[in-house]
């Protein structure tokens, strides 16, 4: 699989494709309604990113952005083999995944104004980045989510101390410091054993999500609607509980039958205990269908994605 994200005019977002679905997407675009294609580094960058435009019978128009609009190229290509390549190299991160190629620098994009710095009394400024850095840690957090509630934090009765742009720049810093922090990581995480066992407990027909709705209330009247024909159960853990494993404290997870039946949810509570424990985890569970699962002591180091 590929470390980036990838959508296209018809396609949702695609989350590490393989080669051979990246390859099949570039070249299907050029219809009406499937024209272009967009790729995002995982964890996404701030302003770096591939896109490809096309239509049927024309050239393959490439650019990429390097971190700044002053850093934004074009190229045009007439095969989509050429364009395919030069995607994977760059997806790879390839040294040399640009060579031979003849690039312009688009004269359009103006050097972005300095950004004023924050005025802001420091009981808020460190308010706010405290905010940020728990949304980081918590790792769900889009660089877009993490821009916007930087910008809307500290509203007041409408008064808006944090403009847009210095809203994206203290973003983006946080951003860089927590993907250059994560790089250091080596091997399986905590939260990456729960999506390996949530999506084996997928294929066995339980529905499992993460992060899904902001508490337990919320997360029983919505689950059902998330549920593919077939899905004898279900379980997920909330943001709040989420926020609280990355502090420190247990993880909730709470599961269930969609016939509502006792004896389901029992089951479906020893289901996510086998799965749990299959990944390496230690969950703590009596075998009461009305308690959570509890996932203790965890390790969260969630790797952003963007």
């Amino acid at each position: 699989m590929l470390p980036v994200s990838v959508y296209t005019e018809r396609t949702a977002r695609l989350l590490r494709p393989t080669a051979e679905a990246l390859g099949a997407l570039v070249r299907g675009i050029g219809d009406p309604g499937d024209r272009f294609l967009v790729a995002g580094r995982v964890p996404d960058l701030p302003d770096v990113y591939f896109q490809i435009w096309h239509e049927n019978g024309g050239d393959y128009t490439v650019e990429h952005r390097d971190g700044a609009p002053v850093r934004h190229f074009r190229t045009r290509l007439p095969d989509a083999e050429q364009v395919v390549a030069a995607l994977f190299g760059w997806a790879r991160v390839q040294d040399t995944w640009d060579t031979g190629l003849s690039w312009e620098r688009l004269e359009d994009w103006d050097e972005a104004p300095p950004v004023p710095p924050l005025e802001l009394p420091e009981e808020d400024l460190r308010a706010l980045e405290d905010c940020l850095r728990g949304l980081l840690t918590c790792g769900y957090v889009t660089l877009e989510q993490l821009t916007e509630t930087a910008e809307d934090y500290l509203v007041d009765d409408g008064v808006r101390p944090v403009s847009g742009p210095q809203a994206a720049a203290l973003a983006n810093r946080l951003w860089r410091e927590r993907v250059a922090e994560q790089t250091s990581w080596v091997g399986e995480t905590d939260p990456e054993r729960i999506t390996r066992a949530f999506d084996a407990l997928e294929e066995r027909g339980i529905t499992a999500r993460e992060h899904f709705t902001c508490c337990r209330s919320c997360g029983q009247a919505e689950i059902g609607a998330e549920a593919e024909p077939g899905s004898r159960g279900f379980v997920y853990f909330h943001s709040q509980s989420a926020e609280g494993a990355a502090s420190g404290g247990a993880l909730h997870l709470h599961y269930g039958g969609f016939d509502g039946s006792e004896q389901t949810t029992r089951g479906i509570g020893a289901e996510v205990v086998a799965a749990l424990e299959q990944v390496g985890l230690s969950p703590e569970w009596e075998g009461d269908p009305s308690q959570a699962v509890l996932l203790p002591s965890l390790d969260w180091r969630k790797r952003l994605v963007g």
